[in-house]
Parts: C-alpha cells; structure tokens; sequence
C-alpha cells in the first residue's frame, strides 16, 4: 500500500515546516551551513570564506544558529585573544542532503534573463 504525501499548512503559525523555513530562511545561515561543512573553523575562516557578510552579521548570524542547535562554538584558547572555532552539531550536519538537493535543482533550473527580468532582478531595480 502506497502512502499518501501530507503536505503541511505552511500558511499556519504553529506548522513546523514553516518553523524550520524561518529558521533556515536567511541567507547567511545557509551559507554558514555550506561553509561549516568541510569541517570546525574558526570566525576568521568563515568571514574569508563568505563574501559579503559583515563581521557583525557572522557574529550574530553564528550566535543565532548556536542558539538553535545548529552550531556548536568551541574556545580553544581562554587567554586574551581567544580563539574559538565553530562547527555543525549533529542536528546542523542533517541539512547536508535537503540543501544538496536544492543546490542540484538550481542546477536543473538556471534563472534564464526572462525569469530575471520578470522578477525585476537583474534589471538594475
């Protein structure tokens, strides 16, 4: 007997879909994620490694994820400058799959100029 696909009510507050979509929703938490993926490293590494993103947001971004049991912090060196390193928790390393899988679809599907222009990216708006 075949099981029928539920599809949540991601539209409802309480749908732990929607929860995980908000967790998930921010670009730098998906970045961070791929990044943290070839292992602990330490804040440095990861502004380096992610264009784009301000000292201020990987703080706050990391803090975040950590929070959420996404991230694991680890002080290597208590002494002034400490050093500390991030890493993905048990729970951080089970988005691998979903996020390879949106990465292949990207892949499948590239924005052609009219989709980006239908959107109004690319279009200098």
């Amino acid at each position: 007997m075949r099981m029928a696909l539920v599809i949540p009510d991601v539209i409802e507050e309480g749908c732990t879909t929607r929860q995980a979509i908000e967790r998930l929703a921010s670009k730098w938490r998906v970045l961070v994620i791929y990044a943290l993926l070839a292992g602990p490293q330490r804040h440095a590494e990861l502004r380096r490694r992610i264009a784009g993103i301000t000292q201020k947001m990987l703080t706050e971004t990391l803090r975040d994820m950590e929070s959420d049991g996404l991230v694991q912090r680890r002080v290597l060196k208590q002494d002034p400058p400490q050093h500390v390193e991030y890493s993905l928790t048990a729970l951080g390393k089970t988005l691998q799959e979903p996020l390879a899988a949106i990465c292949a679809w990207a892949t499948e599907h590239p924005r052609t100029g009219r989709e980006a222009g239908a959107s109004g990216m690319g279009q200098g708006t």
